[in-house]
């Protein structure tokens, strides 16, 4: 979640920011000052697929933790997201841990919840290369316990090479185990000096993107167009605001 990253085909597994809380969570160790942010994701031809998220991170002793909010759909169904994480630097390596409270609700039916972890790193090869890889819903737990159904889990996986100040190019690979795997790719490109441009495109589904954003001092806004054949074009916006930084 986040336009930045959703401008990139949401290839997140190698970046860092504040909105690693709903990414790679190892993404958070990186984040040098306060910061929280809002989102939301409209989908004009199907507003029950529209999305919403809130995230703040904060620096602390150890490393950085931080907690987002998330919710997907409308009255006649919904997901909803409550995470707290924590991430650190070591060395060359990030790691960081998650805790998720999902909840599913449905008109006329039970509403459901689960308690999930994730868990990711980012690791720098080079000073240009970069690793990055998270699970999410590593314990797999029960969500219906009639049917013994459990929450899938899904890996994800990628690259990322920066061999410029302006360049950053991302890809990843998202398996869930029930699923043929989906290929990420994505590009940023810093055209001015407070402006990016980001486009990326995503394979299984087939989905091409397209963005750019304005960096301030303590404010940054995003923006994101997705289409694909099913819903079509949907737009996504995003404003996070540094409140300190070290």
């Amino acid at each position: 979640m986040g336009a930045r990253t959703h401008a990139m085909a949401n290839a997140s597994a190698c970046i860092s920011d504040a909105w690693s809380i709903h990414n790679n969570i190892a993404g958070l160790a990186e984040v040098d000052g306060a910061a929280a942010g809002s989102s939301y994701h409209a989908v004009p031809a199907a507003q029950f697929f529209d999305r919403m998220a809130a995230v703040f991170a904060v620096p602390v002793n150890g490393g950085v933790a931080g907690g987002g909010l998330f919710r997907f759909g409308d009255d006649l169904y919904h997901e909803q997201i409550v995470s707290l994480g924590f991430a650190n630097r070591f060395g060359l390596a990030s790691l960081g841990l998650k805790l998720n409270y999902i909840q599913y609700g449905a008109a006329g039916m039970e509403t459901r919840d689960a308690l999930t972890a994730s868990f990711g790193g980012i690791a720098s090869l080079t000073p240009a290369l970069s690793f990055g890889a998270h699970v999410i819903n590593l314990n797999q737990p029960i969500i219906n316990e009639r049917t013994g159904e459990r929450l899938p889990t899904r890996l994800l996986a990628g690259m990322a090479f920066k061999p410029s100040e302006k360049l950053f190019i991302a890809a990843e690979i998202e398996k869930d185990l029930a699923y043929a795997p989906s290929w990420k790719s994505g590009l940023e490109y810093q055209f001015l000096k407070r402006i990016d441009f980001r486009t990326g495109f995503q394979l299984h589904p087939q989905a091409g993107f397209f963005g750019f954003g304005f960096r301030g001092r303590k404010l940054a806004l995003d923006y994101a167009l997705q289409f694909n054949h099913y819903s079509g074009i949907s737009h996504q916006a995003t404003l996070t605001v540094q409140f300190k930084r070290e």
